[in-house]
């Protein structure tokens, strides 16, 4: 499928998000049909899903009530509901009857207010042919595919932008609607709803509207919690510019004015996060005397999350280094091996960018011809540094902001001056640099901290990863490519049917 790609550098392929599109959709209508495949020939290891406690507060509808209604379809109803697996159920459950229990904190509200929302509204006249409950793993199934599909877009947006290279973007998207952790995408997972405004906010940070990327990774925040590690693009923009301001224009105040900028915009992204951490703090802890109060409650920074992670699930610095846990290590060694590869390579093609955070351009030195980013090139098979290369829209969209820069006068630079890393179109894969730390830093933190195991997932929404792999996949002999097709194909297979019915995955 990668390899029948072939169109020329400067004339993009002919509807590519509209290929994006359907391979979205028909992977995730394939991954449905394995899940049902599976489920049907396998019988699950643990068929308590059905089991479903009335809510402890009477402030909600219960699933007793419901079910106390005749149902028109109760096994499809059923059906729906056995589906409903592992961490799931959390988010089901916390949909349906808010946050009873203190572990339950663990999962960020973005995804259960999306179901209940949904649920109650689009979805309601659904409840007396299936019942409510199934209803919600609905709601959560449509929601997460939908959010896929327009994640794919935004990478594809994202690529295009940052690579320059229409057909190179087309296969890192394709790699994406087929990744390893595809199955996390297509059940009740938050991973889908992350991607979507993880990868939306960084291509409206790139494409110069902050203030939309600021509520993008806002929400991306609200629906996990390395969602706040999206602050550091903000960090990356700010530094640049208060380089600019101080250095370069010699205006302080434009430096401080950044300063503040960027302060207020990583305030946002942590905001949501901060704002549960507070919500949780309050229903637990407030109120109680000293002696009721969980152990948590009294750290002199009261972090709910951390708590849970490390009470509940044992997560913390090589807490996971046991001689029994090597079969899960061996699990999540291709996602880590394929990320180190990645940052090694960006590292070794462009040094001098790369550890100067690109204030150090290497404009006049030749570059590596296997390099997927630099200043003014990107390389690899029909990959050109002409400007053309940009899509029209992106192109009409700097030329827009050009004029209202020149009419605004704000103080930053314009699409003219030399110096501007983010409006100069031939400088806007500087970017790497954030991304390919970000990649880096939760590949770490996977390794040493968390259940090795979810590693997959966890990186799953790393743009490098398949940037990299959508090089790797045209480089000579070809063998990179068919390697990372054979990876995600046999992780979706096994992935669908130990997942679907209960067994440990990932």
């Amino acid at each position: 499928m990668v390899n029948s790609m072939k169109s020329s550098p400067s004339n993009p392929p002919k509807n590519p998000q509209i290929i994006i599109l359907k391979s979205a959709i028909c992977s995730r209508l394939l991954l449905i049909a394995l899940i049902l495949l599976w489920r049907t020939v396998l019988h699950p290891y643990d068929t308590s899903s059905p089991l479903n406690p009335n809510c402890l507060s009477s402030n909600f509808i219960t699933h007793h009530q419901h079910h106390n209604q005749s149902i028109l379809l109760p096994r499809l109803g059923s059906a729906i509901e056995d589906s409903v697996v592992w961490d799931s159920v959390y988010f089901v459950r916390i949909a349906e009857c808010g946050y009873e229990y203190e572990q339950s904190y663990a999962f960020l509200p973005l995804l259960p207010i999306c179901i209940s929302v949904l649920s109650r509204t689009v979805f309601a006249p659904l409840v007396p042919l299936i019942g409510f409950r199934a209803v919600l793993a609905l709601a959560g199934y449509v929601i997460n595919n939908v959010a896929f599909v327009l994640a794919a877009i935004y990478l594809y947006r994202l690529s295009v932008i940052i690579l320059k290279d229409h057909e190179t973007a087309l296969r890192a998207s394709i790699l994406f609607c087929f990744n390893p952790a595809s199955i996390f995408y297509s059940s009740i997972y938050s991973e889908s709803l992350y991607s979507l405004f993880s990868l939306g906010g960084l291509y409206h940070l790139i494409a110069g509207s902050n203030n939309i990327a600021v509520l993008w990774f806002a929400l991306s925040g609200c629906a996990r919690a390395n969602g706040v590690l999206n602050a550091g693009y903000f960090c990356f923009q700010t530094m640049h510019q208060v380089y600019h301001g101080l250095f370069l224009k010699k205006y302080a105040s434009l430096a401080v004015k950044a300063v503040i900028t960027g302060a207020l915009r990583c305030t946002c992204t942590f905001l949501p996060f901060i704002a549960f951490q507070a919500y949780g703090y309050y229903n637990i802890c407030n109120g109680h005397a000293p002696e009721e109060m969980r152990p948590w409650c009294k750290y002199k920074i009261p972090l709910l999350y951390n708590y849970i992670q490390s009470h509940y699930w044992k997560v913390g610095f090589l807490r996971y280094f046991q001689l029994k846990q090597l079969p899960n290590f061996l699990l999540a060694s291709p996602i880590l091996s394929l990320a180190i590869c990645c940052i090694l390579h960006y590292v070794r093609s462009q040094p001098e960018m790369f550890f100067s955070l690109g204030f150090r351009a290497p404009i006049g030195e030749k570059r590596s011809r296997d390099s997927f980013s630099s200043l003014d090139t990107v390389s690899g098979p029909n990959i050109a540094p002409s400007k053309e290369n940009l899509s029209t829209k992106t192109q009409e969209y700097h030329n827009l902001r050009q004029r209202r820069q020149t009419i605004e006068g704000d103080g930053y630079p314009t699409l003219h001056e030399e110096h501007d890393l983010f409006q100069k179109p031939e400088c806007l894969h500087a970017f790497v640099i954030p991304c390919t730390l970000h990649l880096g830093f939760m590949a770490a933190t996977a390794f040493l901290v968390m259940h090795v195991q979810v590693a997959t997932r966890f990186l799953s929404a790393s743009p490098p990863l398949y940037w990299y792999a959508s090089y790797k996949a045209v480089s000579p002999g070809k063998r990179w490519g068919y390697m990372f097709w054979a990876y995600s194909t046999a992780y979706i297979l096994l992935g669908s049917l130990l997942f679907s019915n209960f067994y440990p995955f990932t």
